[in-house]
């Protein structure tokens, strides 16, 4: 196995968990649809052995009477066509089909300056690591990319 396809199959195990993890999050979502978000947020609370008459514990109570269930079902599909994309977006890098690339790379870059943001603003460990992880997949795929187009080049040259 060479290195690219070790470093394809990383970033495709990567997007994999991505998508895992949305896909348990819309499951999640689906399944409060419906039910009363009020008394899920208290039992909550109380499950965290915190006083909901507190500051944070009431915001949090409060902003859960203000979520329809229409919110709720359309977050939940939003996170299905994520995991979707995410999936596919993994077979494709794994079976190094050069699209997946490019989209790896955008789809990465996009996210740069809102991350990079996010940790000037507030900054957090979980911030950095997630910054630091999408930095190395984006100059992987660019190095990945770029070195292709470079090595078609040279051939194209010395063939010529």
């Amino acid at each position: 196995m060479s290195k690219s396809t070790k470093g394809l199959k990383a970033v495709a195990s990567l997007e994999a968990c991505k998508g895992v993890l949305s896909l348990l999050v819309g499951l999640g979502l689906h399944v409060l649809a419906g039910k009363n978000l009020e008394h899920v947020a208290v039992s909550l609370v109380h499950h965290a052995h915190l006083n909901p008459a507190s500051h944070y514990p009431s915001i949090f109570i409060h902003a859960m009477t203000q979520v329809s269930d229409g919110k709720i079902k359309l977050l939940a599909l939003g996170a299905l066509v994520y995991a979707s994309i995410r999936f596919v977006e993994a077979y494709g890098l794994w079976k190094a089909l050069v699209w997946t690339e490019w989209f790896a790379l955008v789809s990465g870059a996009i996210y740069l300056p809102f991350e990079l943001y996010e940790m000037v603003t507030k900054p957090s460990l979980l911030g950095v690591g997630v910054f630091v992880i999408n930095i190395v997949v984006v100059v992987y795929m660019a190095s990945l990319i770029f070195g292709k187009h470079h090595l078609q080049e040279t051939d194209k040259a010395s063939s010529e």
